[in-house]
């Protein structure tokens, strides 16, 4: 797939706000400063899509972007983030838990990790609350482009997961930076189009 055209639909707080669930949609989300902002950018061919960041924390909305005129990317705020007040992450987990509960067009969550560090507990709590939920969802590292980067990182993470999962689902290893894991990120979703039905 080639992206031609990604155009900003506009921030919601409240799932009565999203556009029509007439369209596929693929929702991206991860912990604070986990690259998010980069990673849409870059499979997106737009560099100023996302607006990317040194704070963690920015974003504070359900951002929807249609890409091609036929599916959405949604830019999802992050999780983890301590510094944020218990209210208001509250206030983004109460919002979080009603769109991907009952978003109907969502096809699939992109969750995103960071391949530097150790398996992060607020990463495997939100995985393991997917699973319960029967929310589709694949896994994507990021910047392993960077020096603290290194492939048993993933090996650990994925060891974690089958401490509660039989299988570890879907992997895909990006680079903002150099521009990796792009083509399969896209297939993916190109391959998912096609069976995508309009919700009754």
């Amino acid at each position: 797939m080639e992206v031609k055209t990604a155009n900003f639909v506009g921030s919601f707080t409240n799932i009565s706000q999203c556009p029509p669930p007439d369209r596929p949609e693929y929702a991206f989300i991860g912990r604070s400063n986990v690259g998010k902002s980069s990673l849409i950018n870059m499979i997106t061919n737009h560099s100023g899509l996302a607006k990317v960041s040194s704070t963690p924390g920015k974003t504070q909305s359900i951002n929807h972007f249609l890409i091609n005129q036929k599916w959405f990317l949604v830019d999802l705020p992050g999780y983890g983030y301590a510094k944020s007040s218990k209210t208001q992450r509250e206030k983004w987990q109460q919002m979080l838990r009603q769109y991907l509960n009952r978003r109907d067009n969502l096809q699939c969550v992109f969750v995103l990790i960071d391949s530097r560090i150790s398996p992060q507990k607020s990463d495997l709590e939100f995985i393991n609350w997917l699973g319960e939920m029967h929310i589709s969802f694949v896994l994507v590292f990021t910047k392993t482009d960077n020096r603290k980067y290194k492939p048993q990182n993933i090996e650990v993470f994925k060891k974690a997961l089958l401490e509660t999962w039989d299988d570890v689902p879907r992997i895909f290893i990006t680079s903002s930076v150099k521009r990796s894991g792009k083509d399969d990120i896209l297939q993916f979703i190109d391959e998912t189009n096609q069976i995508f039905h309009v919700p009754e």
